[in-house]
């Protein structure tokens, strides 16, 4: 019998990323940076892979940035720290199973779940210069339950504002797992409810692991997005991280030198709050409160922090060559797909499926 949920000596976690091209430094702390944390414990069996599916939904009239942005955030993943030797990296539409899972979870799934999921009418207010009245976009919320429920893994490690998706996924498999128990609980169901005992699912609902993931302000104070231009990449070289330090926005209330300012009010200070030392958060709050220190001084501290991120960063990335990458990404879908297949056979089996490949 394939292994189950409950026979794998670690417990399984996913995670998946959309193309968006390289990414920046919101993303990396969103995500990133708690993939590696995650992975450096050694308690988990981790999957990460790149969404080019998802990317779709949206981005169907002109697709021809998702292939080259799909490297770079191939490139990203690795530069952040995740290692393939001990991280499954691929990407999604490298592992044909991804194609049929959410084929198979589209008949089950009422239309009324996907229209409830919080992210499909702000997308659609978002992105209101794109025509999304589509089966794919509507049905993307089982493409992302098909992503994590072909590995039937344990945990999905995401933010609060994604929970949603997650409990979706939990929704999507306790009406599949109702619907379709596995062919040998079918057959003892009776003694297994007499004595109490869960049958065996072949769709184990995933559990949220929340990850700190804070919001970072982009250069204008608001959330860090590549559609507002306010980004600091996780590639830019360090002239340009201060560069963009120097015109990021500021406590309001500091408009001449002497004004003494506020840490906790600045975007300034969200940024030290994030990447700086205690010592320097010290400087910080005393300078900016008492109008000891300037702006643009606190900003070069600011910079002098994220330069101590990126470098390692971006020095792992520039070690990288392209035949590598295709390498990695090959082997990740092999190991992907191997995995993906065991959970297929289960569920062919559970619908009764089988014969057509007999």
């Amino acid at each position: 019998m394939a292994e189950t949920a409950n026979q794998q000596s670690r417990p399984r976690v996913l995670s998946g990323m959309r193309p968006t091209g390289k990414l920046h430094l919101g993303n990396y702390m969103g995500a990133l940076h708690n993939w590696v944390r995650l992975q450096e414990t050694g308690k988990y069996e981790s999957y990460h892979f790149v969404a080019d599916l998802h990317a779709l939904t949206t981005d169907y009239e002109d697709p021809s940035n998702i292939l080259p942005n799909t490297r770079e955030v191939a490139l990203d993943f690795l530069a952040a720290g995740l290692d393939p030797k001990r991280t499954t990296i691929f990407v999604q539409s490298h592992v044909a199973q991804h194609f049929e899972l959410p084929l198979y979870l589209g008949m089950i799934t009422p239309v009324g779940w996907l229209e409830r999921v919080p992210s499909y009418k702000d997308m659609q207010e978002n992105l209101a210069e794109k025509d999304l009245s589509m089966y794919g976009f509507l049905g993307y919320p089982v493409l992302m339950a098909s992503d994590i429920l072909l590995y039937q893994a344990s945990f999905v490690p995401v933010g609060q504002d994604q929970q949603a998706h997650v409990e979706l996924t939990r929704e999507v498999a306790r009406r599949f797992n109702n619907f379709y128990p596995r062919p040998e609980a079918r057959n003892v169901g009776d003694i297994l409810r007499a004595a109490q005992v869960d049958p065996l699912y072949v769709l184990p609902e995933p559990q949220v692991l929340l990850t700190p993931s804070p919001k970072l302000p982009g250069t204008d104070g608001r959330k860090m997005s590549k559609s507002y231009g306010n980004t600091i990449m996780i590639t830019d070289p360090e002239p340009v991280v201060r560069a963009k330090l120097k015109t990021m926005v500021t406590d309001p209330a500091r408009i001449r030198r002497t004004d003494p300012g506020d840490p906790d009010k600045c975007p300034v200070g969200d940024l030290h709050k994030v990447f700086s030392t205690p010592e320097t958060m010290a400087k910080v709050y005393e300078g900016c409160r008492s109008a000891g220190i300037g702006c643009i001084e606190c900003k070069g501290w600011a910079a002098d922090a994220l330069v101590q991120i990126l470098n390692p960063i971006q020095e792992r990335r520039a070690r990288f060559t392209d035949d590598e990458v295709s390498d990695i990404l090959r082997d990740g879908a092999s190991r992907a797909g191997a995995r993906a297949e065991q959970t297929m056979c289960e569920v062919r089996a559970a619908m009764q499926l089988t014969g057509s490949r007999e």
